[in-house]
């Protein structure tokens, strides 16, 4: 079975960078967008099977990318998860209202976020 392939999709450098460190070191495959544009595009060519998503980006915020992947047929088995700063009830609500999988606060525990990934990749192998 090929590699659990994960886009991370922040830009914050410094957050893509540890995540992208702590995602290979548990073997996953992973690809980076630095904005949502760039996200949209990556989603199109490729079907990832988990998507850590940031909300506050530039250009393409985090709700529309989720959208986005959850209206296409063909990505209905990818799971979102958002990593924000937002952590208001509001915020977390509309992540959950757009198809989030799962919504974090930033910051967050690495080693809880590994655990959830694994989680989701379970349930995923699964249905």
């Amino acid at each position: 079975m090929a590699a659990t392939h994960i886009l991370i999709v922040d830009d914050e450098p410094n957050i893509v960078l540890s995540l992208e460190f702590l995602m290979r070191k548990s073997g996953y495959q992973v690809s980076i967008a630095r904005n949502g544009t760039e996200a949209l595009e990556a989603i199109d060519r490729t079907a990832f099977e988990v998507i850590l998503l940031d909300i506050m980006m530039p250009d393409v915020d985090g709700y529309q990318v989720c959208q986005h992947v959850k209206s296409r047929a063909d990505r209905q088995n990818t799971k979102v998860i958002f990593l924000s700063a937002k952590s208001k009830e509001a915020d977390i609500e509309r992540g959950y209202e757009v198809g989030a999988d799962m919504y974090i606060p930033k910051p967050f525990s690495t080693r809880q976020l590994m655990v959830k990934v694994k989680e989701l990749v379970a349930q995923r192998s699964l249905s």
